[in-house]
């Protein structure tokens, strides 16, 4: 286990931040703006690796500021697709999974934002061994840094939809997204950047309130309060009455679509009371309808039914003029698929 290092970590600070640091050196402020090129555009991870700086300048930011990154535990390829799953190591030892996945479009990565989750969604795997901490703004930063250098790929599109709750971590995502989609740094377009909720209203009215121009999907999984309040214990102090007026005002203000993520539950959630219930929970908004199909995991053997019932339910939400898609599996065979991320090493050891 590595031990926790005390000093500033520089991949996780702000242009501005970075300014104010060399400005307290009596360095000047243009020194932020090369060390930030360097951070987040050339992706080094060593101090001496800044070649503008000279060597006195970079001993004396080694003695109280480093990079903070991680280490690639394991490299899991899927064989049938072009999945890959990594395993990352924290500095405390902990371990987190990112998920990189390609299409003609674009190179994606699914990254974590805590090392567990408290959520406690009965079928997905990254809640089941508790919540330990949220991850910090150079944690996320380095979870696509790492994997870029390690693929010598860009990524350009960005989905926190790993390990954890997004607004449960909400000041270090947004941090984060400011920084990589900075236009002197990362410049990952601001649209090419989706956060995923389970549904917690006091993020999405912040969110709201920021004005950030990201993609909002929600883990909806069933339109029924009650039943969803079976799966989704956190549906509890987010009611579905209360989450539809909070997402009518970010649309009000930001104007953009809202993906419903829902995964299928096999006679449970497919009926057409279901239907009805998404129905009435999109009308009057611009929603986007993501059918996820349910992906095994040890904990959750319950709705292991027949997934050729997934394109009738599509055909039915259809009827009543709902934009549906069924999201394609990449990565299953390697437990890579949606609802199987954790944050457990030893799982891959047997």
């Amino acid at each position: 286990m590595c031990a926790m290092s005390n000093k500033l970590e520089l991949n996780g600070m702000t242009l501005q931040e970075l300014e104010n640091l060399f400005l307290s050196l009596d360095e000047k402020k243009f020194r932020a703006k090369q060390l930030f090129g360097f951070i987040h555009k050339n992706l080094v991870t060593n101090l001496q690796d800044v070649t503008v700086f000279s060597k006195e300048l970079r001993e004396s930011l080694a003695q109280f500021a480093d990079f903070y990154t991680l280490e690639i535990e394991k490299r899991l390829d899927s064989k049938l697709d072009a999945t890959k799953k990594y395993l990352l190591r924290l500095k405390d030892g902990n371990i987190i999974e990112a998920v990189y996945m390609e299409s003609y479009a674009n190179n994606t990565i699914c990254i974590s934002t805590q090392v567990g989750c408290r959520m406690g969604c009965e079928f997905c795997a990254s809640t089941k061994n508790g919540f330990i901490r949220n991850l910090s703004v150079a944690e996320l930063l380095e979870q696509i840094y790492t994997v870029e250098r390690d693929l010598d790929k860009r990524i350009d599109n960005i989905v926190l939809m790993g390990i954890g709750e997004p607004f449960d971590n909400y000041t270090n995502v947004m941090k984060f997204i400011r920084l990589i989609n900075h236009e002197d740094g990362h410049n990952t377009g601001i649209r090419n950047i989706t956060v995923s909720t389970s549904g917690i209203i006091s993020g999405i009215k912040k969110l709201t309130d920021s004005k950030l121009q990201v993609n909002l999907a929600i883990s909806l999984h069933n339109p029924i309060q009650e039943e969803r309040e079976q799966i989704m214990p956190i549906a509890k102090a987010n009611p579905l009455s209360e989450l539809r007026e909070a997402l009518k005002e970010y649309q009000r203000t930001l104007n953009r679509r809202i993906s419903f993520e829902y995964v299928v539950l096999p006679g449970e959630n497919d009926s057409m009371e279901h239907v009805k219930g998404i129905r009435n929970l999109a009308q009057g908004l611009d929603v986007h309808l993501n059918l996820i199909p349910l992906n095994p995991i040890a904990e959750y053997q319950r709705a292991r039914g027949d997934e050729r019932s997934i394109p009738t339910f599509k055909e039915k939400l259809e009827r009543f003029g709902l934009a549906v898609t069924v999201r394609r599996k990449q990565g299953i065979d390697i437990e890579a698929a949606c609802g199987q991320l954790r944050n457990k090493y030893e799982a891959y050891t047997r």
